[in-house]
């Protein structure tokens, strides 16, 4: 089934044909549809978009937010797109699932030719991936990959880690360009396969001016929804927001949040926390909460969809994200795009990238509360700080946006088919 909702119909001449790029992904993603529509407007690169299942359309079941998912923006509109047709799709994705029949096939135009100057490939750790890269080495066909991957992975045996060498060792022979995400990402593609395999940035972006169009509209409204999660005005908020899970540990927020009230002198000077989101930590959450006396102090609104965050973003002092094992975090990107200083953990990956301690937020060492308090008084240390730190958080999003992304994907097209120049 193909979708083509650009209403561009053909972008170039005749003269000079547009670069035939695919890109095969899983399933439609809340984060990478913008950049789509972007990618789409550009007039020599024809882009059609595979998938392999449309579970994220259908609406499903996420185990991380523990709630049944339905995205409120758009998916599919503003590209060209096709579902594979499902040899396995269970509604959800790993290693093996989905899985299509028709991938190898659906490579080809209808003289059997090859339909694609180069294929774009997210992830590699999975049937349907691999399927993609292996048939479109078979067809000649340059393939570009994207992934998350980063070195401060799980712990590994020797065994297994020789076992990984020796099948990056087999995947980089299919592999004419990799697409790093950010710094930590690069660092992995250089650690396996050092300069046999270029690199081409195309940072992991947001919507930026959605976000900050977003949060600029909900100023006017930041009272009202205040009353709606019972919050006296003037005071501050520091805002989590993600899937309420062990190792994002917003355990540690509320642990270094009510440290940094005890130092408070004033009771009328104690912000609140606000930890948006669900998942199978909430209730042990709820209990800490309670067991330290902050009831008063915490709110719990759930689940929220995208479009809602930039309204928590306005009203929030500072976004805390103090996750274990987060290759990047995009909702950094969000929070920082929307005017709102961030502070992170060293484990998550868009630290390096985005945020330069006491600049835009701060960075603390993952899993050190005391660390993380020092963070917290550090961003109340006047009442104006807050407000730097934001203004400087939107200004270095400037730079990492999809225009950047847009520029090292032709970049790596140039490269890899010749067809473009940058």
């Amino acid at each position: 089934m193909a979708h083509d909702q650009n209403g561009n119909g053909s972008r170039t001449s005749p003269e000079s044909p547009a670069v035939r790029l695919g890109y095969y992904v899983s399933h439609p993603i809340q984060y990478q549809a913008p950049l789509l529509r972007r990618l789409a407007q550009e007039q020599d690169i024809d882009l059609t978009v595979l998938f392999g299942s449309d579970f994220s359309v259908r609406g499903y079941k996420d185990e991380g937010f523990g709630v049944e998912v339905t995205w409120d923006v758009p998916l599919l509109s503003g590209y060209r797109s096709e579902f594979l047709k499902p040899l396995r799709d269970t509604g959800t994705y790993s290693p093996t699932t989905p899985i299509s029949w028709n991938l190898a096939t659906s490579l080809l135009d209808t003289h059997g030719r090859p339909r694609f100057d180069a294929l774009w490939v997210h992830g590699y750790a999975s049937i349907n991936a691999l399927q993609a890269i292996t048939a479109a080495n078979a067809l000649g066909i340059p393939v570009l990959l994207r992934a998350e991957s980063w070195l401060a992975d799980r712990a590994r045996s020797p065994l297994k880690l020789a076992i990984k060498q020796f099948f990056f060792k087999l995947l980089g022979r299919g592999i004419d360009a990799v697409l790093p995400i950010g710094t930590v990402n690069s660092r992995y593609w250089a650690h396996y396969w050092g300069k046999d395999v270029p690199q081409f940035l195309v940072p992991y972006a947001v919507d930026n001016g959605y976000f900050a169009a977003l949060a600029e509209k909900a100023a006017p409204q930041r009272e009202a929804l205040r009353k709606e999660l019972s919050l006296e005005v003037d005071r501050p908020v520091i805002l989590f927001a993600s899937k309420l899970q062990t190792r994002k540990h917003a355990d540690h927020l509320v642990q270094a949040f009510h440290e940094h009230c005890n130092k408070l002198s004033s009771e009328a000077a104690k912000p609140y926390l606000v930890i948006v989101g669900d998942g199978e930590e909430r209730k042990n959450l709820e209990q800490l909460v309670s067991t330290l006396g902050l009831g008063e102090f915490v709110r719990f609104p759930g689940f929220r969809n995208q479009s809602e965050l930039p309204r928590f973003f306005d009203l929030a002092s500072v976004f805390v994200l103090p996750s274990r094992h987060e290759p990047w975090g995009l909702i950094v990107n969000e929070s920082m795009a929307s005017g709102c200083p961030v502070i992170v953990s060293t484990d998550v990956g868009s630290a390096l990238d985005l945020v330069t301690d006491g600049v835009e937020g701060c960075v603390y060492p993952v899993g050190d509360v005391n660390a993380l308090t020092d963070a917290l008084d550090r961003v109340f240390a006047t009442p104006e700080t807050p407000g730097i730190m934001g203004q400087a958080a939107r200004q270095r999003m400037q730079q990492w946006s999809f225009e950047q992304d847009i520029q090292g994907i032709r970049q790596a097209l140039a490269a890899t088919t010749c067809k473009l120049r940058s």
